[in-house]
């Protein structure tokens, strides 16, 4: 592999870390030499402004890039991969920052400029993910943002309930992180590299030579230990206690970014590096590594609509749905064809729209009546007809009723399990689905049957309002004109991964 000097690269195409990673480290020194004189929004502003550039050059490199660009003997790798999913992350990022500067008005967190510099170094340990093609580079991101989480998740430091969710949060993602680079150093026992594309290529000789066990072992331990990013089964019981616990903004960067940026990381790590392993069956990923994915997403399902269904904190019926989606997503991870990209993307840019709108709604209330119970949703429409409107439109996306974004996000996996003929994952999606309507409906029965002990109207700040209504006509129009983006997507987004022909090919 030919390592250029430092100086010959085009560094043009880092120019969203680059500008992320500026923001991040400017405004934590304005704030340590001019926090007091600053406006109380001037910090969260300045971050939103540096997340739009960043959008800006990721929006440029799509157009400009042909082809994958290296840095640094292939551990950086800027490719249309990459680029679609740090969209998602900024479009994440952006819409907490929206939903906090309202937040930050409670007075639950005290350092509200620590908030946003952490937030945007989480940014940017996800865009490293998203363009890690070297086994350094992806736990360098994935430490970057879990560490950033942690303390976000404890920034009401007053609060008993926060501090427990913080602890608990870095016991977990220490035990997980403990699991991933034991299977990260099964695979360079056996490869001698890091890179994934020639670990790929070694695990497929070491495969030959009788290594199989081994190789099964990485897999799994690596599958286990990122599942705790993506809240997924088997390591998904932090979930809960973190969503509950963690400052309403960062519960929806949790359920959306960090679980996009993991996988971002699942997909690329796992889908590369053991694509051309051989077993007795067959190719190993299209044997039993996808067995072992589906039993992870069939786990999730089951466990996280099951679960939810006695939950009577809305945050915490929020995470076990939160299992229940990650479940869903990796459906067309089983095994994957040429359409798993534009599936997963469009699903998770459903996802995206719909729980900001959840927890945007969950936040007025809660602040509110001073209370995350369900019981604080009762009577909603009576109060405020454009909120109940609005979260109804959002939990017929995530129970998938049609003529919604979710609907056709999970029509799309749905039809995909059946090309691939996993019957048996299918039907466990339609059950599943089935189940979550009991609690997804639960709340629209609070909202319009239930009268609640407050009747005055709902005190709606007008910048939440303007978001969620913009949030819940998104979610009907694309419901409604779902191949504006899957056509974007397919038309814009080549994975590259040199697959070759080893994926099935299928029709959209």
């Amino acid at each position: 592999m030919e390592v250029k000097d430092i100086f010959s690269y085009d560094w043009t195409y880092l120019l969203p870390e680059f500008i992320i990673l500026g923001f991040a480290t400017v405004l934590s020194l304005l704030d340590l030499f001019a926090g007091k004189r600053l406006g109380k929004h001037a910090i969260g502003l300045l971050s939103l402004l540096g997340i739009v550039l960043a959008g800006v050059f990721v929006f440029v490199n799509i157009q400009t890039l042909d082809q994958p660009y290296s840095y640094m003997a292939d551990m950086i790798r800027v490719d249309d991969y990459g680029n679609a999913f740090k969209l998602l992350f900024l479009g994440g990022t952006a819409f907490t920052i929206l939903i906090s500067l309202s937040y930050m008005q409670q007075g639950e967190v005290t350092h509200r400029s620590e908030f946003y510099y952490l937030l945007l170094s989480g940014l940017l340990g996800a865009m490293v993910m998203a363009s890690s093609a070297d086994l350094i580079t992806m736990f360098v991101g994935l430490e970057l943002l879990s560490l950033s989480s942690y303390v976000m998740v404890g920034l009401r430091k007053k609060s008993l309930q926060s501090n427990e969710s913080a602890f608990k949060y870095v016991v977990s993602g220490g035990i997980a992180t403990a699991v991933t680079l034991f299977g990260m150093s099964y695979v360079y026992g056996l490869t001698g590299t890091t890179n994934i594309f020639e670990i790929s290529q070694r695990l497929a000789e070491a495969g030959m030579m009788g290594f199989q066990f081994i190789i099964y072992m990485a897999f799994a331990f690596l599958a286990v230990g990122l599942a705790f990013k993506i809240s997924a089964a088997p390591y998904h019981m932090w979930a809960p206690d973190v969503y509950q616990g963690a400052p309403t903004p960062i519960t929806a960067f949790l359920a959306v970014v960090s679980k996009a940026a993991g996988f971002a990381l699942v997909f690329r790590l796992l889908l590369i590096s053991f694509l051309q392993v051989p077993s007795a069956e067959g190719p190993f990923f299209f044997t039993q590594g996808s067995l072992f994915i589906g039993w992870m997403a069939a786990a999730s399902m089951i466990l996280g609509n099951v679960m939810a269904l006695r939950q009577t904190n809305v945050k915490r019926m929020m995470a076990y749905s939160g299992i229940a989606q990650a479940g869903y997503l990796l459906v067309p991870f089983v095994p994957p064809t040429t359409l798993f990209f534009s599936e997963v993307l469009f699903y998770l840019f459903g996802y995206l729209l719909v729980s900001f709108g959840v927890f945007a709604v969950i936040m007025v209330v809660s602040r509110e009546q001073q209370t995350e119970d369900l019981k604080g949703f009762a009577g909603l429409y009576h109060r405020s007809p454009v909120m109940a409107i609005s979260m109804t439109i959002f939990m017929l996306s995530l129970a998938g009723i049609p003529i919604t974004a979710g609907f056709f996000g999970k029509f799309y996996l749905f039809m995909g399990a059946l090309a691939q003929e996993n019957y048996w994952l299918s039907a466990i999606m339609i059950v599943t689905s089935v189940i979550s309507y009991y609690y997804y409906f639960g709340i629209i029965r609070q909202m319009y049957m239930r009268a609640g002990e407050n009747e005055a109207p709902l005190s709606v700040p007008k910048g939440i309002w303007v978001f969620i209504f913009i949030l819940a006509i998104a979610t009907v129009f694309f419901g409604a004109f779902p191949g504006l983006v899957t056509d974007y997507i397919q038309a814009t987004f080549n994975p590259s991964f040199d697959f070759g022909n080893m994926l099935p090919t299928r029709t959209p």
